[in-house]
């Protein structure tokens, strides 16, 4: 019986990721291109591997607040670029967005989200209408200690530091990709560099660091393994991965979806490349009932989660799972247990960010 060399070659990779032996691009590239079914199987083995490894079998997770779907942006891929004229907008006052916020944190979340598109009033200015989100931050933080993470696009520097001293624990703003031809078909008119700089500087802060790409918009297997090298290089905490869901009234709306299976492949390879990092599950692509692909797949966050009756919208998907409660921690946590996985304590969650944090506190002292 002849020895299939596509197959001792896979293992020897995986052997390789096992003992965290870093994975050369060759490497990563076979691995993207890996397609038969037992041969996915064994990534995602080795993914759940690691992840037990890090995490036990405890699982994180964070709730949504998009409080506003203004944007002044024109993203191609994005359901909410400025002009799209069909879309019924809001934005949250601020008590909206505590009341909220307040919700997901009795619900049980380890992490809030305060997250909008680049909506013009906050900008204007020079940003001073951010000030009453940093008030409204303080106070969460006052009265519930949950951890927060801001996605609010490329915000000043100033803003940034304020957001910081108001008690932010993570920044996001996705760079969608790192090849910066692509980028600029993606994110019109938008600066590749401006973006990647402000989260350098947000990491100089202090402040932790959530990177994310799309998959299925054009991107090439050496495109993902491009974004690899760059996420290392910024020493992102959280790295995501999300399938594209082509968007009526915007220019990609009649854009080929690829299959699930590659973010599936891409999660896994992630958890390969950054076995210690957190590695989300989104519910805002499949709801609930993409959960378990994403969790064999070796992730270890569920995020997304939207309480009912809040008003508020998705990404991907504006209302998937929302209304009928299927975005709630209560909903989520038969799912980790059917997969032999268990919702995490807050302390478990508090733990990782000061492990993290310290790594950049000792590295800065003389």
């Amino acid at each position: 019986m002849s020895v299939d060399p596509a197959e001792i070659k896979l293992d020897r990779i995986l052997d390789k990721a096992t003992r965290e032996i870093p994975l050369t691009r060759d490497e990563l590239l076979f691995l993207l291109s890996v397609s038969k079914e037992n041969d996915i199987a064994k990534v995602f083995e080795t993914a759940r591997l690691l992840r037990t490894r890090y995490f036990q079998n405890k699982i994180f997770s964070y709730g949504f607040v998009y409080f506003s779907t203004y944007c002044r942006n024109e993203c191609a891929f994005c359901l909410y670029r400025k002009s799209n004229t069909s879309l019924k907008r809001y934005r949250k006052t601020d008590l909206e967005i505590m009341k909220t916020a307040y919700s997901l944190v009795d619900s049980g979340v380890h992490l809030i989200d305060l997250t909008m598109g680049e909506d013009p009033h906050f900008f204007a200015n020079h940003g001073s209408e951010f000030a009453h989100m940093i008030r409204t931050i303080e106070m969460i933080k006052i009265s519930t200690n949950i951890p927060v993470m801001i996605s609010a696009g490329v915000i000043p520097e100033d803003i940034l530091l304020e957001f910081k001293e108001a008690g932010v624990d993570w920044y996001a703003t996705y760079q969608e990709t790192h090849n910066p031809d692509l980028y600029s078909k993606l994110r019109l008119g938008q600066s590749y560099e401006e973006r990647m700089q402000r989260k350098v500087t947000a990491r100089k802060m202090g402040l932790l660091l959530e990177e994310g790409l799309l998959t299925g918009v054009g991107d090439t297997d050496e495109d993902l393994v491009d974004s690899f090298e760059e996420m290392k290089k910024l020493e992102a905490d959280q790295i995501r991965v999300m399938s594209f869901i082509p968007q009526q009234d915007t220019p990609m709306q009649h854009f080929s979806a690829v299959p699930r299976s590659r973010e599936m492949l891409v999660i896994a390879i992630m958890r390969l490349v950054f076995p210690d990092r957190l590695i989300p599950a989104s519910l805002d692509v499949d709801g609930l009932n993409g959960l378990t692909e994403r969790l064999n797949a070796g992730a270890n966050v569920v995020t997304s989660i939207i309480p009912p009756q809040s008003g508020l919208a998705g990404v991907s998907n504006h209302s998937l799972d929302i209304e009928d409660g299927n975005r709630t921690v209560k909903k989520i946590i038969p799912v980790l247990e059917e997969n032999g996985l268990m919702m995490a304590s807050r302390d478990d969650y508090q733990e990782w960010i000061q492990q993290r944090k310290s790594k950049f506190v000792l590295r800065k002292e003389p």
